[in-house]
């Protein structure tokens, strides 16, 4: 952690770096103070071009031009929301089938009775798509929804399946997979971070940061959080810090300035040093662009209201979801939205409540940011993804709640060039497992990636003497998505 006299923090007057002004320059002349952001860039690995296949505009012509990711943190229950299996309600009450049973004895899951979900389902739009009366806001957009009920993945915990869900791995240390797409396609602004997350909730999510770090990527690919600040700031020291004047800011940019001039004669095939300066370079630059970029007072009543910012059970979440909308507009790339930070959604017991909450708390923002990315031509080039690190089971657990369910849960995706109002894939009568065009993590992440316009083979990364990739080398386009 770095205190305020370590933190690079602004002063005023700087003008922006112009010219041939060389980057050393200008830290040796800039009064600058840089937030938090910088230590993204800090300890970044080497930038050597040898070291990395990245794709400059992308590998093919790129339907989706930004992700916003809505990531609903803890396993939302398909089978109350996107799925419905009136069996499951004929059945409640009841002993799993045994033509079911053998698979999750080997998972060592119990045999509980199955729950009935109490839920009240409609058809809505042309395409006529199943929804549960837990999404009636986001149901009203069922002609821009491809809904992929057959997802399925190896994270039975929470831990091992938001790893999987974000980074393609249940085991830690890999690249999330917004700093992948940061990583391949860069920025459109150079005057706001590529990968922005947001939370519901200021506290720790699972697994922290490992959600949208980096991994073995340079460091200043890791996303950049928003809003998530003890004191409130909308991004972290980002202000000059209290009792640092701007004489003590340009003593601490000389030394700085001196000591990288000396790493760089030394170790002239270094190249983290240039990392580490643009990283510095940006965070001055935000300095101006993100307190705009992160400006609600600029925005309509009508538009406060639609998000949901009037209401207690809808603002926290209302709020991130317009903040996405405003990254959208200035060019951000990856913008990952988090529900239930903390697991919130996990419903072992009391899913009534549980869900009537979580659902209620997102489903008018969420569909108020459809509504406003299409109203302001945004949607056709903005993917939006929804869904949990899994889904929930048909058997109760603790008499009303339900457990993970990793092998057959729903996701769905709008805009971005997918073909709305359809759903792909199927799982068996009870939605317990994926069976039909099962789509797992890897095929996830392959598609987004392919609607971004990148490749998922084609981009990789020289790790210790091996080419890694952003779906480990597995994983395929679900073709039925594009439009």
């Amino acid at each position: 952690m770095m205190d305020n006299d370590s933190t690079l923090c602004r002063s005023a007057g700087v003008p922006h770096r112009q010219g041939s002004t060389s980057r050393r320059q200008f830290l040796a002349t800039a009064g600058a103070g840089f937030g938090a952001v910088a230590l993204q860039g800090m300890m970044a690995e080497s930038l050597d071009a040898a070291s990395f296949v990245a794709a400059p505009g992308g590998h093919h012509p790129a339907t989706a031009k930004s992700v916003i990711f809505l990531f609903m943190e803890g396993g939302p229950s398909q089978l109350d929301t996107f799925d419905r299996k009136p069996l499951l309600n004929q059945l409640a009450g009841k002993p799993l089938p045994s033509s079911f049973r053998e698979p999750l004895t080997a998972m060592g899951e119990k045999n509980s009775p199955l729950l009935a979900s109490k839920r009240k389902w409609a058809r809505y739009g042309e395409s006529g798509l199943e929804i549960s009366d837990w999404f009636p806001h986001v149901a009203q957009h069922a002609d821009d929804l491809a809904i992929i009920r057959s997802c399925y993945g190896e994270g039975i915990n929470h831990s091992g399946g938001c790893n999987l869900m974000n980074t393609g791995s249940i085991l830690g240390g890999r690249p999330s997979l917004g700093a992948w797409v940061s990583y391949g396609l860069g920025t459109e602004n150079a005057d706001l971070p590529a990968f922005v997350v947001m939370k519901d909730e200021n506290k720790p999510g699972t697994n922290g940061v490992r959600s949208w770090g980096q991994g073995f990527l340079p460091a200043t690919y890791q996303g950049t959080p928003v809003g998530d600040t003890p004191n409130g700031e909308a991004i972290a020291n980002l202000a000059l810090p209290k009792g640092v004047d701007t004489e003590r800011q340009l003593r601490k940019l000389e030394l700085i300035r001196k000591i990288n001039e000396s790493h760089a004669t030394r170790l002239p095939n270094v190249s983290d040093l240039e990392a580490r300066i643009e990283s510095y370079e940006l965070a001055y630059r935000m300095q101006s662009a993100a307190p705009e970029a992160v400006d609600l007072s600029r925005e309509t009543g009508e538009t406060l209201d639609l998000y949901g910012l009037n209401d207690k059970r809808t603002k926290n979440f209302g709020r991130i979801c317009l903040l996405a909308r405003r990254m959208v507009e200035r060019g951000v790339r990856f913008i990952q939205l988090f529900s239930g930070t903390g697991s919130g959604w996990d419903a072992h017991s009391g899913i009534e409540g549980n869900h009537t909450k979580f659902c209620g708390s997102v489903d008018q923002p969420i569909s108020a940011l459809l509504t406003d990315l299409r109203r302001r031509g945004l949607l056709d080039q903005t993917l939006v993804v929804w869904g949990g690190e899994f889904g929930r089971t048909p058997m109760s657990e603790k008499g009303d709640g339900r457990d993970h369910n990793p092998t057959g849960f729903t996701m769905w995706m709008a805009g971005g060039g997918v073909r709305g109002g359809q759903v792909i894939g199927a799982t068996d009568e009870l939605s317990l497992y994926a069976i039909e065009d099962r789509a797992h993590v890897h095929d996830i992440h392959a598609s987004i990636l392919h609607l971004m316009g990148l490749d998922r083979l084609k981009l990789s990364y020289n790790y210790q003497g091996r080419l890694e990739r952003p779906t480990v080398n597995e994983g395929k386009m679900i073709e039925k998505l594009m439009a």
